[in-house]
């Protein structure tokens, strides 16, 4: 199996959807390497970076679902190297 490293940047401005977030991100967890979040109390908003280590495709799944959900953004930044397990 093939994996690569990458970086999801979310950003939540409505934390109506944040429990659905979260469980995405469980469902995910054994990809999850580490995560950071930073509450922007000044604009209302939440920052959250993972690091994942996964297949293409379950990384690409991730940033979609977290994506399509409401008041949240999600973008995902991949290293070039690919890991081969």
């Amino acid at each position: 199996m093939e994996s690569r490293v990458a970086i999801i940047g979310i950003i939540v401005e409505d934390s109506e959807h944040t429990e659905e977030l979260n469980g995405l991100l469980h469902e995910y967890g054994k990809y999850i390497v580490g995560r950071m979040g930073i509450p922007y109390r000044e604009r209302g908003i939440n920052i959250i970076s993972v690091a994942i280590d996964a297949p293409q495709d379950v990384i690409n799944a991730l940033t979609g679902k977290i994506g399509k959900l409401s008041g949240i953004t999600a973008k995902a930044a991949y290293s070039n190297r690919i890991y081969k397990d």
